[in-house]
Formats: structure tokens, sequence, C-alpha cells
């Protein structure tokens, strides 16, 4: 495991870190077919060889249950390294475009190329899923990469660190260890694209850095995701809904992750039926102990029992509000409108704290979404086709789930990513690949055929045939070649 304390490393160590990579991607090596497909088989070697070492990795970091380190990161990233070998020849043919007739002949394509070199910074929540899901797509789009883990996960980053040498091209693939000074230091060597995975704070630190190389960057970061709870009328509806947000709220890392459910808004009337279905619930799910993971350390365990001392939060706590230092642990805590000036109001709280805001009517709930900063995402649960439509159309976030939460994660075939505060960027399946690919424009035309109006000296007669052919119009194109006029 790695030590807590940061181990300074010699910038010319970090400089070396950088330029290995470099030099085997300048080498094209990285660029054909076979090398990308066999960095991915590598990945999935990697995750199933090593299964019962990552359950223990986890659980070290977040005490994560083998069964939530499965569906969370596991077995996830399984299914998303083989969507992506399945799919790889189709992302990387050129797509072919139009080409205008009066250019005739011609063709047209987009060719998707490699950026060069990739740094990514992971997370500590999904320390294997948001380290290795990127990497995938990266080494897909033919990039060498370099990655640097969170020190906040050590024993996961030391699992990466020691086997990711062993499954990958050791020379174009590497891994970073260290905190926040290598992570700075990182960003004072030139790379084509960086993508973090964090909070906002340190988001504005890469940012900052960026702008000495012209780095692009790609940032993924948390927010307050809102769950919209209509009232469902069957109680079989209320049931899963209350199911599902209970495991996208204290099941996903105990809340702290960028997509768990932040707070509910519901219509005041039906606030007592959804809290009590959430309680009978909650002691059904965690009746076992590892239901839920642990905070993941003194510093976060003492923001989110800050936030719990608040006299105006400690007085709307109607469900849990238990913590113990010693196991790092917080009940699963319901509020009831909490103050709307408190900080678990206004922070990311990510935790398993969970506030309920009542509203007289749910549409109100619009303009509640409305006033505050886009969210990574916006869930609810309802049968009202017209409201969802209003949520849609009316509202903005990196993505919206109705009557589930989370599971948007899971998928393939839609994109991964923030909006305005909530980040920039989108990966995930074929975004992953068009994240780290640029698309080169290629347009290839013959000398069979040249037209003059083009070039200079001008006069009125060409400045007209320009005309025609901006508009396509090559009916009367032809006629005033010809000599003709209407």
């Amino acid at each position: 495991m790695l030590a807590m304390a940061e181990k300074p490393k010699p910038a010319v160590l970090l400089a070396g870190m950088a330029s290995g990579p470099r030099e085997v991607y300048e080498s094209g090596r990285t660029k054909g077919m076979e090398w990308r497909q066999s960095q991915l088989r590598g990945l999935i070697r990697l995750l199933t060889d090593k299964e019962e070492e990552i359950f223990t990795v986890l659980y070290e970091d977040l005490g994560k249950h083998r069964g939530e380190s499965f569906r969370d990161e596991l077995g996830i990233l399984v299914k998303s390294i083989k969507y992506t070998l399945q799919n790889l020849k189709k992302w990387m043919a050129p797509e072919k475009a139009e080409s205008p007739l009066v250019a005739f002949p011609a063709t047209a394509m987009a060719v998707p190329e490699p950026l060069g070199v990739v740094l990514i910074y992971s997370c500590w929540n999904l320390p294997l899923g948001l380290a290795l899901e990127p990497l995938s797509g990266a080494i897909a789009a033919g990039n060498a990469v370099v990655l640097k883990p969170s020190e906040l996960a050590p024993s996961t980053a030391a699992f990466l660190a020691a086997n990711i040498p062993k499954y990958l091209d050791s020379r174009a693939v590497k891994v970073v260890l260290g905190g926040p000074s290598v992570g700075e230091e990182l960003m004072e060597h030139r790379w084509d694209k960086v993508l973090f995975t964090g909070s906002a704070r340190v988001g504005r630190i890469i940012m900052a850095k960026a702008v000495k190389h012209l780095t692009p960057v790609a940032l993924e970061l948390g927010s307050k995701c809102p769950c919209i709870v209509d009232w469902l009328g069957s109680k079989r509806d209320r049931q899963i809904a209350v199911n599902r947000i209970i495991g996208a709220k204290w099941s996903t890392c105990a809340g702290q992750a960028c997509i768990a459910i932040d707070h509910v808004i519901v219509e005041e009337r039906f606030a007592p039926i959804l809290i009590e279905l959430l309680k009978s619930t909650l002691k059904r799910f965690l009746a076992k102990p590892g239901g839920m993971a642990r905070i993941l350390n003194a510093k976060h365990f003492e923001r989110l029992s800050g936030y719990l001392e608040d006299n105006g939060v400690a007085a709307s706590v109607v469900h849990g509000g238990d913590i113990d230092p010693k196991t790092l642990s917080i009940e699963p805590t319901i509020l009831l409108n909490p103050p709307v000036d408190s900080d678990v109001m206004n922070e990311e709280i990510f935790g398993p704290i969970l506030p309920i805001i009542t509203v007289k009517k749910t549409e109100d709930c619009i303009a509640y979404l409305k006033s505050k900063p886009k969210p990574l995402a916006i869930y609810a649960f309802t049968n009202n086709e017209s409201l969802k439509r209003r949520i849609v159309e009316e509202t903005s976030s990196g993505s919206v789930t109705f009557n589930d939460a989370v599971v948007q994660y899971a998928l393939e075939s839609v994109p991964f990513g923030g909006v305005g505060h909530s980040g920039f960027g989108q990966y995930h399946g074929k975004y992953s690949f068009e994240l780290f690919s640029h698309k080169k424009a290629v347009f290839k035309r013959s000398f069979l055929i040249e037209f003059m109006f083009r070039y200079p000296p001008w006069d009125e007669s060409k400045i007209g045939t320009l005309r025609h052919v901006f508009s396509y119009n090559y009916f009367l194109l032809f006629f005033n070649l010809l000599g003709l006029r209407r």
C-alpha cells in the first residue's frame, strides 16, 4: 500500500514520464489497430485475473462490499471495454462527407486521428472505474497515456501502478503516483489532452496551468444532482422509485459520487409518505453490515458531520444522524426542509445525508432547477409526460434520467459529462474515442475540371457565377458557364 505521506518526485523523473510516452507515440506504434486491440484485451485480462485483489483494494480504500465494487466498477468496466473492442474498427474508419457538385470529381471525409500523449487524473470515489474507463478510450483512440490516480485511494493507486505495466505496453502507458504537488508538476509539461475528474477547486488549478501550453482540457466535476419525486399512483411504482433512490444515494459509495442524488424535491403533501417508505426500505436494505461504503477519511467525515452540527440542520433530521468517528461511518440521514442558507443546501454533499425539499406543486421544481447551477444529472420519478417534456426542454444538465438514477453512467450509447459548473467534455463508448481523437478533414480533387471564375481579375459576371455556386443553383450555373443568360 502507498504511504499516506506524499513523497516528492524529482522534476527530471516526471519529465521522463512525459517524454517517454511521446517517443513511443511519435514512432507510430500506438496508431495501428492491432496495438489498440491488444491493449484493450490486456485491460480485460487485468480485470479478470486480478478480480479478488481489486475487491480487496476497494475495500481497503472505501469499505466497499464486493457486490458494490463489481456493480459499479469491475463489471461495468469489462462490459465497456468489450463494447469498445467490438466497435473499434467502425470508429476508426473515415467518415464520408458530402462534396459539392461544382468540385466534381472530388471526395470529402473526416479521418479520426489520435491526439498524441494524454494525461488522465482520476478520482478516489470510483478509483478503478474513473481511471480505466477514460484510459480505455484514450488507448482505443491510439494515444499514449499517463495516468495519475488519486492519492486518496492509496491501495487502488498502488494496485494500478503495480499491474498496468504487466498487462499493457509499459513504454506507452505510464502510471504516476503522488499527491497534489506531483499533480501540479505534471501540468508543467506539454500534453495533447488532459482529462481531470474531481472537485471544481482543483479543476480551476488544472485549467490555469493548462494555459502555459494551450493544452485542451476536459473536466468532470461534481454538482448537486437533484431528484424530483412526483406522485406515483401505484404502490408498486412508489416502492421501485424508493429502491432506486436508495441505490443512487446510499448504495453508491455512500453518496460520495458526482452522479449520486444530492437532494430530493417533492410535493409537501406527499413528503410524509416518501419519508416513511425510505425509512422502511433502508431498514431492509441495510440490515446486514457491509451494505454501505464508509466515508473516505477523517477530513471528509468532519466536513459531513459538520453539516449536522448546524442547529437549523439538526432540527430538520427526520431519520438517522448517528455518527461514529472511529469507523468513519455516518448513518443514512434524511433531512426535511433544512435551512436554504445552510452549507448542506449550498455545497455538494458527497455523503450519506439526503435533504428533502418540499414544494407546493411538482411543477414548481422547474423554476427551482433553473435558479441553480447546471448539475451533472437531473433525476425525476414521474409518469407525467408533460413534466418530462418540460424538464428536458426547460432545464439544462449533463443528463436527465426518468424513473431511475445513476444507471445512465453504465450506458455506452450515450455521453457522460457535465455542462457549465459541472464540467465539460463527454466520454463513454464512442464518446470516449471521440474525446481523445481529432477529426481531420480530408478533401481530394482532381485536375480534370478548372473554373476561372474563382480567381481575379474580378468582374460582375464572376460574382454572379459565385452567387449561383454558393446557393447550389447548378441549373443557372450551367447556363452561365455556357455564356447564356436568364
